[in-house]
């Protein structure tokens, strides 16, 4: 396993701090368990530690930034926090991967009002790559015209067709994704994406309102123009606060709800 860059290294001991890590000549600080946090951050941006494997335990990672155990716990706390580590009691430390069941109800947020939630079937309308409009472009962060790749899906639940949705996700990134290998794959979209286009999805915004169902969304899911709808807009982004997905989407919920927990 190669190591996180020498640059990025602590130069010293514990009380000598893991080094500027922006590299400015400019006096800054932030604390030490913030500075070893970013190491790792780095090593798993890097593909140093891919989703699902294991990394260094805490007195390796200790020993490897020569500080305390304690302040190696602090950052990875933070981490796991952050969905962006998994601890296993007695196994250790693992990336965190969308594979894993207790990752598919992280972004997908709509619930049933009566039993258990479950993934749902996805059935694709269309793929196809065209240029980036001028609103999608801005939340994607490319130019405008730049190539992108669109794809158009209904979510069904127990037979019951719920979300409507269009992703946007740039075309650079991810280059032969097609409708046949989203019809074929039968897990989680952002596990395609993560182990076939290197893409993980590690925390997105969202807005909500409500509106009301147009003819080619009423078709899609089955229901009368005008029937009540709740409108998500997501961007997604991956390490480096990158975004690499806009997806719009139109809920059902006559016999579900969107939930969220706030902290």
């Amino acid at each position: 396993m190669s190591s996180i860059p020498s640059h990025l290294a602590s130069p010293g001991g514990s009380g000598a701090g893991a080094g500027n890590l922006s590299g400015a000549s400019s006096p800054t600080f932030s604390p030490l368990y913030q500075q070893i946090k970013a190491l790792i951050l780095h090593g798993l941006q890097s593909g140093e530690w891919k989703p699902g494997e294991l990394i260094p335990s805490e007195i390796e990672l200790a020993a490897r930034f020569k500080v305390s155990q304690g302040t190696v716990r602090k950052a990875i706390d933070e981490l796991a926090a952050e969905n962006l580590v998994v601890r296993r009691q007695g196994k250790g430390t693992f990336v965190a991967t969308h594979h894993e069941e207790r990752a598919h109800f992280r972004f997908l947020r709509l619930m049933p009002d009566v039993g258990e939630p479950h993934n749902p079937e996805n059935h694709i309308v269309e793929v196809k790559r065209l240029r980036a409009p001028a609103d999608v472009a801005r939340l994607l962060d490319i130019k405008s015209g730049d190539s992108v790749i669109f794809i158009k899906r209904v979510q069904v639940f127990e037979g019951a067709p719920t979300i409507l949705e269009e992703l946007w996700l740039p075309g650079a990134i991810f280059k032969g994704l097609t409708a046949e290998r989203l019809a074929e794959y039968k897990g989680p979209m952002y596990g395609l994406f993560e182990t076939e286009f290197g893409t993980h999805m590690i925390r997105a915004t969202e807005k909500l309102r409500a509106v009301s169902a147009d003819q080619a969304q009423a078709q899609l899911l089955n229901v009368s123009i005008d029937t009540p709808l709740l409108s998500v807009e997501r961007v997604s982004f991956t390490y480096g606060d990158k975004p690499v997905e806009v997806r719009r989407g139109w809920y059902l919920t006559e016999g579900h709800h969107y939930r969220n927990e706030l902290s």
